[in-house]
């Protein structure tokens, strides 16, 4: 062992400047930059920590605060990465939980960019639960796996594994399994396609229609589509027979390619693998265990059809023969554990054991009945003798953050100790924390230290270069890596993106976070944004079932697809049932005759066919929307001739008051505060709508507005719906604007009398700058001195009254209206653009961490829920739908959490008892609100994480919706538990509501659920109080699109009604459709057809084109005709053709209502044709030609429609 040792210090020697001879120890020599990645040249004890790590011995690593430890990781890797080369990695750090491993490893990143980093994350659901982890995790997780059992590490990119006690402590897929499991494959290879889609269904990957998200695949022809773990975008296989011609990658938004791939490896989506063997080992195993008793037993079922089974990763181990730990992957690399990591182990057996022992009990109680059969603790997991004998016989450095004394084991001192914390001058209001940072910074640089600051985030970072700009310090460069900030000459400070909870000091170098400046701060992973308009657009999308309405014909039922043979060729229509069982095949290429009645839960009556009904009805509505729409433009061009004062945000102070602001900006946030200031600073009254979802931070945008006009000298009205609201926004707007020569006013019941007199006398008087109360800010009696800004925040809850007051004063003051799921009217007049529309989608940082499960009622589970939140010092919610099941969930808590204190409330209790029930638990009194589901509107209580629904399924979508945006606030993962009553089946309706909950997990959905009510209950009349829901009449689709092109019409100063939508019928005879065996999935080929029917020019029917061959390969010929039939149509709406058609001897034409916008140009093209053209009696033009190829044909017809097309446009004279 000593030659070992030996060598690594002779290799150490000449890999190492030496050190500074001034200061010693972090930084080298300025003049030897032979090694410019060798950052982090250590003290003469950190070589004896490598040589100690060398040989296999273990040592403890004192005085490495977190994130300088990242620093100390990078240096031993790279001095251990020629020992390393023989191993899958070259060393592994262990934290101490998920969120500290993340922040680990992007200070690693920073330290030693050529560093690989494997990351391990652990499950993210509790031991023994009944839903398994997340997919895209998983995926994580066995890409890792994969990449430890089939390759190396080597030594100009030494490989550092990062993972967690939580994943350590539980047992893997055996390695052997691993290996032999991936998928690889490069273009020119022979790949049996079928036997590829079964191994994609054997290891966990999902079918569908399109590509969407990770471990999705689609076939279509010769075609795969798959988005498999751990890459960028998903991937496109072009096969030709058993080939494999190309691997494309392709965007998900656009479905187009963006980019060739040499090869593709695969690994499994889950750990559990449904094979023939794994599934009879599986089902032996459950027999051996729990007794042949399997009848009724959905796991069992479950996995015995193949099927997968929410949770089935918790019986893994009955998977396979045995299952690995995750050291046996290492081939013994040496072990960094992070402070406080054995303690985090010893934490996670106990809460093993007691999960273990809680089902077990349950299970024994009626082990026939029993719902859950939980494997033995060691089975899943590491039993806590097997960790010991594990870490005891590996090589280990134990990292602590304080000096350690010589005692046990070898020690070795990194030098680093904690920087410093602002807190003082945070909490002074006299003091200003930024130059209280630059002055630190100065004397750091006086005392020859190098000087970095850290951001969370690249916005962040920005921000704090220009705020530290402001007060004196320019010197700040932005840089990417540790080696980039010692390049720099001494007098500059380095700026970088690290996220460290504290910075540090060790020899020459110091680092300053961003929280020791400002306090605590959230930071998101951004992800690629879908745009508003294209999730919107996807949800209205035809199902066959939908009423729909057509222009010409009215309501009628969609019943789905068609082939026709017309004129001996097949054609796609999509059959439409009438009254008195009409039918009604529109050709698909005039799909856009057709919109949504309404949504599923509407009833209509259907149109007959031919009747007067629809077109009297029809007539009747335009009058009255022209007559609305002359209302709206008058409103909107009475605000717009108007004038406002501008507000203008002051810059150097704004940029202070944004630092402020502990998240990151979302992009639609920032959209929607620049849309906002934009407005501000116009001159114009501001009147502007930001639907944004459930705590996506619209009141972030309603502070930033009030800054703009207070910080001008004018008052702001915050107008809230409930004193509970009120209370939370008064006390938001004083802790932002502390500080500031701002004085904020509260003005509700929940104040004292006197209070409430002297906000009162204060607003008159102009002593208020911002006031925030309830409607009583809207009473006759309330006086503003110099109103500039009123905000309506919950704008869904006001009423009529209230709104015609907020319409007197919203003359010459600017009025921003927040809401989640904003009223109909108000969403109506956002979208015919008469008032201005901000959608916030993007979820804020963590805010998808509300994990929703839908589960059949299980005591032990909720209890286990809430005991959960109650340990970690939570408080939870538990929810009824009325007021009589209060009793029942009561006695429930009463006998299953006899430890947690809770209280009940509903909205028939007198208000104050209700106030100071509400008041107690958000002061933290209680540990459970028991309540109906008066809790939706806008309450805020961080601490609250769990949210239990009793009986989800009497609940509508928008409430469930709003109670899960009242969880998850905060840092904290947070759990939304919709429970359903056990062995009973709940109704088609409500399973689909909770079907939709489930899957609106990313997207901002409020807005999508917003237009579903506007769908249903219509939008009533724009103008005044009486709410005429005369959407029924046409249909919720059509009516908005009659009211838009209404006022189009109108801006543009046309006083004559606007021609109705029509579309030419086109007959060539020849094929035109998307082939079944092209386009396989219904409602996508719907959603193509949909969108064709909208393309105008040659340059969209091209880039369509380009699509599809890139999605479904080469065209059929029925397809390349029915694109040439799309440009044919819109030929013909430009030449004002109603109908063309096409036969092998020539072309018949027939003008809409017999005019054309050029007739001397017409006559004169005719006459020019000769013979080939004339003119019939009954005023349609014949073309003459031999057309029997059917490919000539739809060229000719095509060239005579543009030079029909062309006449038109030119016009008479």
């Amino acid at each position: 062992m000593r030659g070992v040792a030996s060598r690594a210090s002779a290799q150490d020697r000449t890999l190492r400047p030496a050190p500074h001879p001034a200061f010693g120890h972090l930084l080298p020599h300025p003049g030897r930059r032979r090694f410019p990645h060798r950052i982090v040249a250590a003290l003469p004890s950190i070589s004896r920590a490598i040589a100690e790590l060398s040989k296999g011995g273990s040592l403890t690593l004192s005085r490495a605060p977190d994130g300088f430890d990242a620093f100390c990781v990078a240096d031993l890797a790279r001095a251990l990465a020629r020992d390393g080369e023989k191993r899958s990695v070259v060393l592994v750090h262990v934290a101490r939980d998920g969120q500290r491993a993340r922040a680990f490893a992007e200070a690693l990143s920073f330290a030693a960019p050529e560093i690989e980093a494997l990351e391990f994350p652990a499950w993210d659901c509790q031991p023994y639960d009944r839903v398994s982890p997340n997919a895209a995790l998983v995926a994580r997780r066995m890409t890792t796996l994969s990449r430890l059992a089939r390759t190396r590490s080597s030594l100009e990119r030494p490989r550092v594994l990062l993972t967690t006690v939580n994943a350590l402590t539980q047992r893997v897929v055996p390695r052997a399994r691993m290996e032999a499991e991936s998928f690889s494959a490069a273009p020119g290879n022979a790949v049996d396609m079928d036997a590829l889609t079964r191994w994609l269904e054997t290891n966990g990957f999902m079918r569908a229609s399109t590509v969407r998200e990770t471990g999705e695949y689609a076939v279509r022809g010769g075609i795969l589509d798959l988005f498999a773990p751990g890459m960028p975008n998903p991937v496109r296989l072009d096969f030709f027979g058993d080939t494999l011609e190309s691997i494309r990658a392709f965007d998900v938004e656009s479905q187009r390619t963006i980019g060739q791939l040499r090869a593709l490896d695969l690994v499994p989506m889950s750990e559990a693998q449904l094979t023939t063997e794994t599934m009879r080992r599986f089902r032996q195993g459950y027999v051996a265990l729990f007794g042949a008793q399997t009848r009724g037993d959905p796991l069992y079922e479950a996995v015995s059809e193949g099927r997968r089974h929410p949770g089935l990763e918790h019986w893994l181990p009955l998977f396979y023969d045995k299952l690995d730990a995750v050291f046996d992957y290492l081939d013994g690399a040496p072990l960094v554990f992070d402070a406080m990591a054995e303690d985090a182990a010893a934490e996670r057996f106990a809460q093993i054991k007691d999960y273990h022992d809680a089902r077990k009990q349950a299970h024994d109680l009626d082990p026939a009945h029993s719902a859950y059969k939980p494997l033995a603790a060691d089975a899943l997991y590491l039993a806590p003798s097997e960790w010991r004998a594990r870490v005891d016989g590996a090589s280990l450095a134990q990292v602590a953050p304080f000096a350690m004394p010589e005692g046990k084991g070898l020690v070795v001192d990194a030098g680093g100790k904690p920087g410093r914390s602002f807190a003082l001058e945070r909490a002074d209001e006299n003091a200003n924390v930024f130059e209280a940072a630059i002055r630190h910074i100065r004397d750091l640089q006086g005392a020859g230290k190098r000087v970095i600051v850290a951001g969370w985030s690249d916005g962040s970072r920005e921000r704090l270069g220009h705020v530290l700009a402001e007060h004196g310090e320019k010197n700040v460069e932005p840089v990417s890596s540790l080696a980039q900030a010692v390049a720099l000459s001494k007098g500059r400070v380095a700026l970088a993106v690290v996220g460290v909870e504290q910075g540090f000091e060790a020899g020459d170098l110091a680092l300053i976070g961003e929280q020791d400046i400002l306090g605590d701060r959230l930071v998101r992973a951004r992800k690629k944004q879908r745009r508003a308009q294209d999730f919107i657009a996807e949800a209205g999308a035809l199902s066959p079932g939908d009423l729909v309405v057509h222009v010409d014909h009215g309501i009628g039922r969609f019943v789905g697809l068609k082939t026709i043979e017309a004129v001996g060729a097949p054609h796609d229509c999509l059959e439409l049932h009438y009254a008195g069982g009409d039918k009604l095949f529109l050709p698909v290429e005039n799909i856009e005759l057709l919109s949504r009645y309404g949504s599923e839960d509407t009833e209509a009556q259907l149109d007959k066919l031919g009747g007067v009904g629809w077109q009297t009805r029809k007539a009747r509505m335009k009058n009255r929307i022209r007559e609305m729409a002359h209302g709206l433009i008058a409103i909107a061009a009475a605000r717009a001739t108007r004038t406002a004062p501008k507000f203008v945000a002051q810059q150097g102070l704004y940029d202070e008051f944004c630092a402020r602001f502990p998240y990151d900006e979302t992009e639609d946030q920032q959209a929607s505060i620049e849309a906002v200031l934009d407005d501000l600073a116009a001159g114009h009254p501001m009147d502007r709508l930001v639907c944004g979802d459930v705590g996506f931070g619209k009141t972030e945008v309603a502070l930033r507005a009030a800054f703009a006009c207070a910080m001008e000298g004018k008052q702001v009205a915050v107008v809230v719906p409930t004193t509970l609201l009120a209370r939370q926004h008064f006390k938001t707007f004083s802790a932002r604007f502390a500080g500031l020569p701002v004085k904020v006013a509260q003005m509700s019941r929940m104040v004292h009398a006197a209070d409430f007199k002297a906000a009162k006398a204060g607003v008159a008087s102009g002593d208020v700058d911002i006031v925030v109360g309830t409607h009583a800010l809207l009473g006759k009696t309330v006086k503003f001195h110099d109103l500039g800004l009123v905000i309506v925040d919950e704008e869904q809850h006001f009423g009529v009254g209230h709104k015609e007051r907020l319409k007197e004063l919203r003359a010459e003051v600017h009025v921003l209206t927040l809401s989640a799921t904003p009223i109909p009217r108000t969403l109506q007049l956002a979208l015919t653009g008469v008032r201005e529309l901000s959608i916030i989608a993007t979820p804020p940082v963590d805010r998808l961490a509300v994990r929703s499960f839908v589960t059949p009622f299980d005591e032990l589970i909720v209890r286990e829920a809430l005991l959960r939140e109650r340990y970690r010092g939570g408080q939870s919610f538990f929810v009824c739908p009325r007021i009589e099941d209060l009793e029942d969930a009561a006695a429930f808590l009463r006998t299953s959490m006899p430890e947690a204190k809770f209280t009940t409330v509903h909205g028939q209790m007198p208000m104050t008892e209700l106030e100071e029930k509400i008041e107690a638990f958000y002061d933290g009194k209680y540990d459970i609100l028991l309540s109906t589901n008066i809790v939706e509107s806008g309450l805020d209580i961080p601490t609250a994480n769990t949210l239990v629904v009793w009986r989800a399924d009497m609940f509508g979508l928008a409430q469930l919706y709003q109670l899960r945006g009242r969880v998850g606030r905060s840092k904290t993962r947070a759990y939304a538990l919709f429970t359903i009553p056990a062995n009973r089946t709940i109704t088609p309706q409500a399973q689909k509501r909770l079907d939709v909950l489930q899957s609106l997990d990313t997207l901002g959905a409020g807005f999508q659920l917003a237009s579903h009510d506007l769908d249903i209950r219509g939008a009533g009349n724009l103008l005044g109080d009486e709410q005429s829901g005369h959407i029924k009449e046409v249909g919720y689709e059509l009516y908005q699109q009659m009211l838009n092109d209404a006022v189009a019409a109108l801006k543009a100063g046309v006083e004559a009604p606007a021609e109705e939508q029509w579309s030419p019928t086109i007959t060539l005879g020849t094929p035109v459709t998307l082939p079944d065996d092209y386009v396989p999935d219904l409602n996508l080929r719907l959603q193509l057809y949909r969108r064709l029917s909208t393309l105008e020019s040659d340059e969209d029917i091209e880039s369509f084109a380009a699509e599809m061959i890139d999605r479904f390969g080469p065209l059929p010929d029925e397809a390349g005709q029915l694109l040439k039939l799309v440009s044919i149509k819109a030929l013909c709406r430009k030449a004002h053709i109603d109908k063309v058609d096409a036969g092998p001897k020539g072309v018949i034409v027939s003008f809409r209502d017999n005019s054309f916008a050029n007739p001397a140009g017409l006559v004169r093209y005719i006459a020019e044709q000769g013979p080939e053209a004339k003119v019939r009696p009954d005023m349609k033009v014949v073309f003459i030609r031999d057309f029997e190829d059917k490919t000539e044909r739809l060229e000719g017809t095509r060239l005579i429609m543009r030079t029909l097309a062309q006449i038109a446009s030119k016009k008479a004279g």
